[in-house]
């Protein structure tokens, strides 16, 4: 089978590109900069720690100079983007709302036998949605029987309320609380907005499009990760023929012995300028959440420490990755004091690497940018593995910003 070579340093700018860290404001700023990144992404994932501000808040700010979370209830408020799973949680261009409809076919195929009182309680949880229009977990009265035993022991109502999201009965949309305000499709999907079911093949395609997009180059079993809750899906057969017919390219990287690779053809030929800036990257960036491939094509050993026990933790135990140009150069595990405006750096370790003053510098204005994001005015740093770069930063830190 023919395979399209390129170098280790041409592979790395390829997934930076289609990750949009290859420059600053790749895909400009302000709100439609927002939109553009999440039809280019095609999914940006959601989660609720705030040790510092929230991985979806943080993987857009990122990647979009001056930010600001509001924008996200814009989009969604205008039925540009809606929420719902891929691999996880997240936020997914409208116009792709078709292709969600499978990972609802297939939850609803999933779910365990309901009892007579769970079904009656997920009908009263819609028809009074129906009636009243958009609800949240605290308009249901406390059905708890027992106490909370956990983070997962949900409420009976917000059960229901989650079946109903997952099959596709209700939406939702969120409040700056980021608690879940539940509504009707019909009241939040645009009127010409596609809602028919992909076929299979249709899905396959799609997924493998869309992961390609994101990735740049990527295995199989990255490719169909945002298939991942889907029913008896076509990803790894399609991923075949589309290489076959051209669609896709198969890929070997120079020195490098991999499993498959794959990758879309407008990067055969492609220019690609790195700007050698500083990110400071959220652990849920779809940049990261491969592990296999930071290590493979970056050789970055990353872990989130958070899900570690603290006996084990190495880092921290929320540590963020920092990348100038393609170079992964530390490790920040940050907390963001907000009442107090201060962001503390536990520890800002750096790997094993010689640090140019230009790198320092641009660790230094990302650290700032940063700290502003997360609605802090100064950086504490607590430790650091060295102390030369340390003192250059926090001498760097002392200049008005």
């Amino acid at each position: 089978m023919k395979q399209h070579i390129v170098t280790s340093s041409q592979a790395k700018k390829i997934i930076l590109h289609a990750a949009g860290l290859a420059q600053p404001a790749q895909f400009g700023e302000g709100i439609e900069a927002v939109y553009k990144l999440i039809d280019h992404l095609g999914f940006v994932q959601i989660d609720t720690n705030y040790v510092v501000e929230r991985a979806h808040h943080h993987a857009i700010a990122s990647r979009v100079p001056g930010y600001t979370p509001e924008w996200i209830d814009e989009l969604q408020a205008d039925g540009r983007i809606f929420e719902f799973f891929t691999y996880g949680t997240g936020y997914i261009p409208m116009h792709d709302f078709r292709f969600s409809l499978p990972l609802k076919e297939s939850f609803l195929s999933r779910r365990k036998n309901l009892t007579p009182a769970e079904v009656n309680l997920m009908n009263k949880v819609r028809d009074r949605i129906v009636r009243e229009g958009p609800l949240m977990v605290k308009d249901f009265e406390n059905d708890r029987p027992v106490a909370s035993t956990g983070w997962w022991d949900w409420r009976p109502a917000k059960l229901a309320l989650e079946r109903l999201f997952l099959d596709g009965s209700l939406m939702c949309t969120r409040q700056k609380s980021f608690q879940k305000v539940y509504d009707l499709p019909i009241n939040l999907v645009p009127d010409d907005v596609d809602t028919s079911m992909p076929t299979p093949k249709e899905f396959a395609r799609h997924v493998i499009l869309r992961s390609l997009q994101c990735l740049g180059i990527a295995y199989a079993k990255e490719i169909s990760w945002r298939a991942h809750y889907a029913k008896n899906n076509l990803v790894k057969t399609e991923l075949e023929k589309m290489a076959d017919e051209g669609e896709i390219l198969r890929v070997s990287i120079e020195g490098l012995n991999t499993a498959p690779l794959y990758m879309l053809p407008i990067y055969k030929n492609k220019k690609i300028k790195l700007s050698e800036d500083a990110f400071i990257l959220s652990p849920f960036d779809i940049f990261n959440v491969f592990r296999h491939r930071l290590k493979n094509f970056f050789n970055f050993d990353y872990q989130i420490e958070c899900f570690v026990p603290q006996a084990k933790r190495v880092y921290g135990y929320f540590s963020l990755p920092v990348l100038v140009g393609d170079t992964f150069v530390a490790r920040m595990d940050s907390k963001a004091d907000r009442k107090h405006r201060v962001l503390t750096i536990h520890n800002l370790h750096f790997e094993p690497l010689k640090l140019t003053q230009p790198a320092i510098s641009k660790v230094t204005n990302a650290i700032k940018t940063f700290a502003r994001f997360n609605q802090c005015r100064e950086v504490d740093i607590k430790r650091s593995n060295n102390k030369q770069a340390l003192k250059a930063i926090k001498d760097g830190l002392q200049t008005r910003w």
